[in-house]
């Protein structure tokens, strides 16, 4: 039998991202796990809905059984089985992130032994804490398919705090993943955005964001084209998002994104989103500093040596790093490459 995985998760960052990642590769290795002090470092400690539903719907991907998996929970023990696939329904409840259920299942997708269709109702597609959908459909999945990875997000309904109510569904094939390294910056070309409103079309919500990152892109010498689209996908929900993204030639991706909100001007949203792309790409980094964690557990999959540069060895970087080193003994070097970059590349 296995040797359990025992993984505090008041190490680091203290945070989701712990659960997330142990959870996946607790289900890839077929190894069980033992999880304790989960989230202990976030105000309201434990399990929420959506890290809840994460574990459920993992489970149901590998054929897992779970204790401890209940609201407020702050430990638990996940003993997987192969990893299936096929058709699953999850449901949230709350605005609780969609994007983050599906960053926190995606890498167990993968290992499949045939496709996943997983659909997710009744949360938030764009909430505070977490990428929007449209982030994870245009920059990270993207990106990913340069590691192998063939999966798509499609949203039925939009869903934001506090009701969330939105529907998203996310098809994933079995890969292999491969190595990748993001060396150059290269030649920027333009930038590409979506610009989204539901139930706001009436005073312009989603053109006036785009309008204001386009202005902000224009004054730092950057072209863009941005696509506004006046959703009416979720009547019991409004709200607004803007996600931005800039490719180079040399297979440098770049993304941001910004959230609508009460007492918040529509365009203060879509130059907050513009202010970050503009940052990143003047760093010359080749992912951005929210890609840059996400990537860390597939390179730590991935054989061979993988690396990329970014302007930010943030504390999520550092957890997920030290978690792939303790659960799959992968190692990664961390440099700072000049007063704006740092390379980080995984060796072994």
């Amino acid at each position: 039998m296995c040797l359990m995985f025992e993984i505090d998760g008041g190490q680091k960052s203290g945070s989701g991202t712990i659960l997330r990642l142990a959870v996946a590769v607790s289900a890839i290795t077929q190894r069980p796990l033992h999880l304790v002090n989960i989230r202990c470092k976030r105000s309201q400690s434990g399990l929420k809905r959506q890290h809840l539903e994460s574990v459920l719907v993992a489970a149901k991907l590998c054929n897992g059984v779970v204790e401890g998996a209940k609201l407020g929970s702050e430990e638990l023990w996940f003993t997987p089985n192969s990893v299936e696939g096929g058709c699953v329904e999850a449901v949230i409840e709350t605005a609780g992130s969609i994007p983050m259920l599906f960053l926190a299942v995606l890498p167990i997708c993968v290992y499949a032994k045939r496709p996943v269709i997983l659909h997710v109702a009744k949360g938030g597609t764009d909430t505070l804490y977490a990428p929007t959908v449209n982030y994870l459909r245009f920059v990270l999945l993207p990106v990913l398919s340069k590691m192998g990875v063939v999966a798509e997000i499609s949203v039925q309904k939009y869903g934001y705090y506090p009701k969330g109510l939105g529907e998203a569904s996310l098809i994933v094939q079995p890969s292999l993943l491969r190595a990748v390294g993001f060396e150059r910056f290269g030649k920027f070309d333009s930038v590409n955005g979506v610009s989204v409103c539901t139930f706001l079309s009436d005073r312009y919500v989603a053109k006036r964001q785009a309008d204001a990152a386009v202005n902000v892109l224009t004054k730092g010498g950057y072209s863009s084209r941005i696509d506004v689209l006046n959703d009416q996908s979720n009547p019991y929900q409004k709200g607004s998002s803007i996600t931005l993204w800039a490719k180079t030639d040399a297979g440098a991706f770049i993304g941001a994104d910004a959230l609508g909100g009460l007492n918040k001007s529509s365009e203060s949203v879509g130059k907050e989103a513009a202010i970050r792309l503009v940052s990143e790409l003047k760093a010359g980094s080749t992912v951005d500093a929210f890609l840059a964690d996400m990537l860390i557990p597939y390179m730590a999959l991935a054989s061979g040596n993988s690396f990329f540069y970014t302007r930010c060895f943030s504390e999520h970087v550092e957890t997920n790093i030290w978690l792939m080193k303790t659960m799959l003994n992968s190692e990664f070097s961390v440099e700072k490459v000049n007063n704006s970059l740092y390379r980080i590349e995984k060796v072994r």
